[in-house]
């Protein structure tokens, strides 16, 4: 469904699980667990069908970005971190939830550190998963060459550094491969997704290159888990350890899978579930 969160722009949800359940003589409520994409430019099927697994402890809605998959199309104007992490409290206000849990993977990340910043007492918890602050090119070749050499690095950095429709291809043919440790290639997941390549490559030559989201994390006030794979080549370990290290002490969960890359329910899904569930059960 189309949720429209401001006169003319209407974003797209899906729902997974009731809020309110039944607990002998009353209805329990369970939090909302908002799940924020990566991309820029894709949209939220990456999430499924493995985020069913939370949809018992949590109502889980599924979002595409502003102007991206089933969301409203919208003018490069408005693609930009901060149009994205004010939309997650006008979804909220449109749908009349209070307190939510945000996790944000990759780009999502990225938004979810901006609303962070910028609304800091709206979020009761708050998931940065395989997610950077900065652009952070040197940390990324290095891992691309490490994981698939010399060609690898050519193609990530010939893409980062000059983001088209040909170089683009290149990377998603030589360096794609490389994000996961467990499901190179995932092409039935490639398929599922509706993606705007217009967003990534604009977000990438404006937003991206001067991106700086640790100073934003300062004034935290809920629990922030961060977690990383340590083979994870587009938003490497290192980027997470200084996200946590930016974050209030007393804020923090860290967790790091080894041998994991992008998105760690990919590659260890029920050491990353578990994680989960305790942290949004705590």
């Amino acid at each position: 469904m189309r949720i429209e969160i401001e006169p003319g722009v209407r974003l797209f949800v899906d729902v997974e699980g009731a809020a309110l359940v039944p607990d002998g003589p009353r209805l329990r409520e369970k939090p909302t667990l908002i799940l924020l994409h990566g991309g820029p430019g894709f949209d939220h099927s990456s999430f499924k069908p493995l985020f069913s697994r939370l949809a018992d402890i949590a109502q889980v809605l599924y979002v595409d970005h502003r102007g991206h998959g089933r969301s409203d199309r919208c003018s490069p104007a408005y693609w930009n971190l901060d149009t994205f992490a004010d939309d997650v409290v006008r979804l909220c206000a449109a749908l009349g939830i209070a307190r939510p849990i945000v996790l944000g993977q990759s780009y999502g990340g990225f938004v979810a550190q901006r609303y962070l910043a910028r609304h800091p007492d709206h979020p009761a918890k708050v998931i940065l998963s395989s997610t950077s602050h900065h652009m952070g090119l040197a940390r990324k070749l290095a891992m691309f060459e490490r994981l698939g050499g010399t060609d690898a690095r050519r193609a990530a950095e010939t893409f980062w550094t000059d983001p088209t429709a040909a170089t683009w291809a290149d990377y998603e043919r030589v360096c794609r491969p490389h994000y996961n440790t467990t499901q190179p290639g995932n092409d039935d997941a490639k398929r599922r997704t509706i993606a705007v390549d217009e967003i990534l490559f604009h977000t990438a030559r404006h937003e991206m290159p001067t991106m700086q989201l640790l100073p934003g994390l300062k004034d935290v006030c809920c629990p922030v888990l961060v977690m990383a794979g340590d083979a994870d080549p587009v938003t490497p370990i290192e980027d997470a350890q200084d996200i946590a290290a930016a974050l209030p002490p007393q804020w923090l969960q860290f967790e790091r899978f080894a041998n994991v890359g992008h998105g760690a329910w990919r590659d260890d899904a029920d050491a990353a579930f578990a994680v989960l569930r305790r942290f949004i059960l705590a």
